[in-house]
């Protein structure tokens, strides 16, 4: 294990910033350590798109949706994730 170097004082975010934009953190981290960080109160980003759909395939999506009492744009997440995760599984 090599020596690791010390971790200079920053007086702002903008100079440490620019301090990793030009160092390797692994002189000054020991990664082996490192564990993961959970943050379970934030919220996944997301993002805005616009999708055309059959009318038949959307008035069946909005009639399911009443019947389960969700709106249907959380409905449509919904079996959207549940097919991505299956087309994955079959990949591995």
């Amino acid at each position: 294990m090599k020596k690791l170097k010390k971790m200079p004082k920053f007086k702002n975010e903008g100079e440490e910033r620019e301090f990793w934009s030009t160092h390797d953190s692994t002189g000054y981290i020991d990664w082996s350590k490192a564990e993961r960080a959970y943050f379970p109160n934030l919220r996944p980003s997301s993002k805005h798109i616009s999708i055309r759909l059959p009318e038949r395939l959307f008035e069946q999506l909005r009639n399911i949706a009443h019947q389960k009492d969700i709106p249907y744009q959380s409905l449509m997440k919904v079996y959207l994730a549940e097919r991505v995760k299956e087309e994955l599984k079959t990949r591995v």
